[in-house]
């Protein structure tokens, strides 16, 4: 080594500093470990993150802390996260992103919002979804208007200690998104680009496909309804159900499709198609061959976004500008969403003591919704029709030679099963229904326009003294149309109708805050805030409807003749808040935190409608104590703990709308030819309603280890929900159902574990794992004393010392091997157990479940990036759960005359017969019910157990040093795909709709697959 330096110097951040006669040289830089290495010629330094110097800032309510500083919970979820995902609604973002939050969504069209519950649902008739807060104010808006590209964070308060402040409307926690601004410097452009393709995301149950299989087994059920029911011979039962099943009559399916030769039948004694019938029949004047529904149904359409952002700043102003657009068409004909969006932000110091921003966002959007896709039962739900429809029906009306017809407008026929346009009818299984037709020749959209603003000036009037007003305002335009064509389905016969709706909505928030920070002998910090909260909500709603279409392209209610009719309403809501909170801590070790905030809603008569609300906490830095100074890998060790209350004013009525005069009788008012009738009282008030109150502790340790190579959180949390807001159910000669009461107890309890590792971090290679579980339990402790401990609604139970997810159920108990009837649980007089195979009397001895609820949920991912390739892949899971299959239920029935035409799982095959006793799947039989789904019992239980596969990222960053020649700082290409695949116990199942019951007569989630790139200049 050289002991002189004549030829060694350093050069860095724009630095050159000549080298002394020293052997080492130590580097450093704030927020950088310090580094000491031995002078050489040629020095390759790698800097990491300092855990104590860096101190990562968390959004708080009403401002902003460090995260050593933060005594309650949460987590945050950042732009590199959020830019992975393909989703057009943010909420689709959280799946198994954060501890403690759970998604569920049983919508896949494009733009809907998943329901999110954080730490489980609080209370029974309640409103459970969480308060979304933009760049610090409320947000009323549609959460699809929210565009990913301009979201820095998405931070998610779960304990009272950080979301009490926000009074009512965080009482089932604060999800907070802070939207990007401008940063020092030069301005940067931001241009990403992603066009790809969505396909169905989720395998459709195992049904029969082949026409063969499924008119073997349809002639199956006629042949036994013949023989246990009717008394008849083999010869006969073959006979009359070769008879009946081209036929509407009980069991039969209302189409031939098979040519057979003269004198034959197409099912033999022995229960088999006839090997001389050949697939496809004409009566001369149509021509009868299945189509596959779901290939008809189901398309491979586009998804393409593109977004531009331009940012900067300088020393006293910096600004963002954004604009997007998405056009996602989801899965089915006249099905998507459709977006443009503007964002502009801007902060500008005009003095030293004063600081004023604003930003304003708007978005047209253009959602192309048919609505009955998410109707279980409705005739215009294209997934059910694709997912239960027998393998045995054309979509489409044909010719004579086997081509498809057109009508007199050159327009394709579809088959509805009505027999207009052929003599087949559907008898049972949705006659008059063809959704595919509906989608072509209906036109149904939401169109919105949504203008959000915000704007805030803070004055510092003297050093530590900060008064700030913030201003927000949501205003929101949608407008529905739909048009019911004239010429095919149920809408025909009266000439097609139109719908016209058009709502208005606004939130208005305004917000004062003081808040003085002081420094007392350089080790008490304290930082104390006071405030005023008021917000108001109002809504307007008019809608027309009429029939029989003038002209059948236009869907607007002065273009029908008949049934004319409208409606309107107007809702109003306000809260108002004032808060108050003091953090004080010594020396950066100990830290302690208070709030108090007092509320009113306008929810509840004027007597019962202020509450008071609090919240405590407190952390211990341990690792700055001086018994743990020497140990060196150990970089943080806090220990926290909270306690809170927390008003909750959302009671719902019993279509799960916002009810926003529950303390006040409501009347639908009703007359004629100028006079009124009485009013017809459709929801009882109670002026008594008072704030539901959720109570919540959290203890947790966050620790950073081996300089950052592992870091986590683990929190046990418990939250307690009293006087929760229920609709009590009350006698119906009452003239209601129910009335709403402050009732009972509940409460959810569990434990989160929160971990990431960066396993390799270094210049060339870095390589980050993450993981988070939660376990949930919940149990109800008290209702309404009138209940005796026990509430049963449907094939719901509630119980006293119990969870509130618990099914009601018949219980199954297998099959009778002599006659293949179904047995189920039931009592005799004396209450000793017997069996039965009637359900209406096994629906007297119906049983509590064990709890549904699962054990653990959450997710886990890994991201690798190695010179200038980066890939990632994220999990979520569940574990431990029970959810009744509605789906696979549906698909089991004995194919009696109410589910003649109705697919069949493969399961049934399995079904009981004579050479097949040992089985646990009743006999199919078209005359006998007891053996059909009529009800539901245990049998259709199943794991709800899961692993899907969210998001795979596959990326290129070209080097710097070849993009600076053409003037691009960055330049990245990728490929990514949603939604990537889905494991449950049962293909078809999908657990992520809800914690009860799923079906597959939804609209299917849909993977995206597309490829992009990410440029910076």
């Amino acid at each position: 080594m050289q002991s002189s330096c004549e030829n060694i110097s350093l050069y860095i951040s724009g630095i050159y500093a000549p080298c002394s006669s020293a052997k080492t040289l130590v580097i450093s830089f704030i927020g950088m470990q310090t580094q000491e290495v031995a002078i050489k010629p040629h020095v390759k330094v790698v800097m990491g993150n300092d855990a104590e110097l860096l101190d990562e800032v968390v959004v708080v309510a009403y401002g902003t802390a460090k995260k050593a500083a933060f005594t309650g919970s949460a987590s945050t979820i950042k732009t590199e996260q959020l830019e992975k995902r393909q989703v057009s609604n943010v909420t689709q973002a959280l799946s198994g992103a954060v501890a403690g939050v759970q998604t569920l969504s049983d919508n896949g069209q494009p733009g809907t919002t998943a329901k999110v519950r954080i730490r489980g649902i609080g209370s029974i008739n309640a409103g459970s979804s969480p308060l979304y807060v933009v760049d610090g104010v409320p947000y009323d808006g549609d959460l699809a208007s929210i565009n990913n590209a301009d979201i820095e964070t998405m931070t998610v308060l779960k304990d009272a200690a950080s979301s009490a402040l926000y009074g009512a409307r965080g009482a089932n926690g604060v999800i907070i998104i802070t939207t990007k601004k401008g940063k020092t410097g030069k301005a940067k452009v931001n241009f990403d680009a992603r066009i790809g393709v969505n396909q169905r995301g989720t395998r459709n149950y195992d049904v029969l496909q082949n026409p063969a299989t499924y008119m073997e087994k349809a002639y199956e059920a006629i042949y036994n309804g013949q023989i246990y029911n009717q008394g008849k011979t083999a010869a006969e039962a073959n006979m009359l159900a070769n008879q009946i099943l081209p036929t509407n009559q009980t069991g039969g399916l209302g189409y031939q499709i098979y040519t057979v030769p003269q004198g034959q039948q197409l099912i033999g004694l022995n229960g088999k198609l006839n090997p001389n019938a050949t697939l496809g029949y004409s009566d001369g004047k149509n021509y009868y061959t299945p189509d596959n529904w779901r290939d008809e149904t189901y398309k491979n359409n586009t998804r393409q976004e593109y977004n531009l952002s331009v940012s900067g700043g300088g020393e006293k102003l910096n600004y963002y500008i954004s604009m997007g657009y998405l056009d996602d068409k989801g899965l089915i004909d006249n099905s998507g969403y459709e977006r443009y969006s503007l964002r502009a932000k801007g902060d500008y110091d005009i003095q030293t003591w004063l600081k004023m921003g604003a930003s304003m966002s708007y978005v047209y959007s253009n959602s192309r919704y048919p609505g009955e896709q998410t109707t279980t039962n409705s005739s215009g739900n294209a997934f059910l029709m694709a997912n239960m429809i027998a393998p045995v029906y054309p979509m489409y009306i044909r010719n004579a030679d086997g081509s498809k017809m057109l009508d007199s407008r050159g327009r394709v026929v579809y088959d509805y099963g009505d027999a207009q346009y052929s003599a087949a009818k559907r008898g049972s299984f949705m006659p008059g229904a063809n959704p595919v037709g509906n989608l072509l020749y209906d036109k149904e959209a939401y169109m919105s326009d949504a203008l959000s603003t915000n704007w805030y000036a803070t004055i510092t009037p003297i050093e530590g003294l900060k008064f700030t007003a913030r201003i927000g305002l949501d205003v929101n335009n949608r407008r529905y149309n739909a048009l019911s064509n004239p010429y095919y389905g149920q809408f025909a016969d009266g000439g097609g109708s139109a719908t016209q709706v058009h709502d208005r909505y606004y939130g208005f928030d305004q917000q004062y805050i003081a808040n003085y920070t002081k420094t007392f002998n350089e080790v008490h910090n304290l930082d104390v805030m006071v405030g005023y909260d008021g917000y108001s909500y109002h809504e307007d709603e008019v809608q027309a409807y009429g029939t029989n279409l003038y002209n059948p392209n236009i869907g607007f209610v002065n273009n029908t003749i008949d049934n004319k009719s409208g409606y309107g309403s107007a809702d109003s809501y306000a809260t108002v808040g004032v808060i108050a909170r003091a953090n004080y801590d010594y020396a950066e070790k100990y830290y302690f935190s208070a709030s108090y905030r007092r509320d009113a809603s306008s929810r509840f008569h004027p007597d019962n409608r202020w509450g008071d609300f609090y919240s405590a906490s407190a952390a211990w830095v341990m690792n700055k104590e001086a018994f743990m100074e020497n140990i060196s890998w150990i970089d943080l060790l806090k220990l926290k703990v909270s306690y809170g209350q927390q008003g909750n004013d959302q009671i719902l009525d019993l279509k799960g709308y916002d009810n926003y005069y529950p303390y006040l009788d409501q009347y639908r008012m009703t007359g004629a030819n100028g006079i009124f009738a009485d009013g017809t009282l459709y929801y009882k008030g109670n002026k008594d309603l008072t704030w539901e109150t959720t109570h919540a502790f959290n203890l947790g340790v966050d620790f950073e280890l081996w300089k950052g190579k592992l870091s986590g959180t683990v929190e046990y949390f418990s939250r307690k929900s009293s006087d929760m807001l229920y609709n009590k159910p009350v006698a119906p000669t009452a003239g209601y159902s129910t009335i709403p009461m402050n009732i009972g107890s509940m409460t959810n309890s569990g434990l989160e574990i929160d971990l990431s590792s960066r396993i390799f971090d270094t210049n060339d290679l870095k390589w980050d794992v993450n993981l988070n579980a939660t376990f949930l339990k919940n149990k109800i402790n008290e209702l309404h004393p009138d209940l005796n401990g026990e509430l049963i609604d449907g094939t719901r139970i509630y119980s006293e010392g119990e969870s509130m997810y618990r099914m009601y159920l018949v219980q199954y108990l297998g099959v009778d091997s002599e006659t293949g009837k179904v047995l189920y649980y039931a009592e005799d007089k004396d209450g000793n157990p017997i069996t039965t195979s009637t359900y209406s009397v096994a629906a007297s001895y119906k049983k509590a479940t064990d709890d549904l609820l699962p054990t653990v949920y959450g997710g886990f991912g890994t991201t690798l990036t190695f010179h200038g390739f980066d890939a990632s892949i994220q999990f979520a899971y569940q574990l431990g759960g029970t959810i009744y299959d509605s789906g696979y239920a549906s698909l089991m029935h004995g194919g009696s005359g109410n589910y003649a035409g109705r697919n069949w799982h493969k399961d049934i095959l399995n079904s009981w017969n004579p050479n097949n006793t040992n089985t646990n799947v009743p006999r199919v039989d078209s005359n006998d019910s007891d053996n059909d789904v009529m009800g539901t019992s245990d049998r259709f239980l199943t794991s709800s157990d899961y692993l899907s596969i969210n998001n795979i990222t596959i990326g290129y960053t070209l080097p710097k040093k070849l993009l600076q020649k053409i003037g691009v700082e960055k330049l990245r290409v990728y490929c990514a795909s949603d939604n990537v695949a889905l494991f449950t116990a049962r293909a078809g199942l999908d657990p992520r709709q809800s914690y009860t019951s799923a079906t597959s007569a939804r609209y299917t989630p849909a993977r995206t697959i597309s490829g992009g790139l990410s440029l910076t200049f």
